[in-house]
C-alpha cells in the first residue's frame, strides 16, 4: 500500500486479520403496528381487503407474505 495507508497485519498462517464477531444475544424488535390509518373507501370489497392487511401488523416479516397473497387473491 502507500505510506498514508498502512497494510493490515498478517497472521503467521498467512491469513489477514480476523473479522470481529457479531455481538451475540441480538434479538430483533417484536412486531408492532405501524399506526398507518386505514380510512374506509366506501367500497365494501376494498375495505375488507384493507382490514385483512391489518392482520400483518402483529406478524414477523416472514408472515406478511401469506397475508399479502391472501389479499391479492381476493
Amino acid at each position: 500500500m502507500s505510506d498514508a495507508v498502512p497494510e493490515p497485519a498478517v497472521q503467521e498462517n498467512g491469513a489477514g486479520p480476523e473479522p470481529e464477531e457479531a455481538e451475540s444475544g441480538y434479538e430483533p424488535a417484536a412486531p408492532a403496528p405501524l399506526g398507518a390509518p386505514r380510512t374506509p373507501t366506501g367500497n365494501a370489497e376494498v375495505d375488507a381487503r384493507l382490514a385483512r392487511l391489518a392482520d400483518a401488523d402483529h406478524l414477523a416479516t416472514d408472515g406478511h407474505v401469506e397475508v399479502y397473497e391472501d389479499v391479492h387473491r381476493g
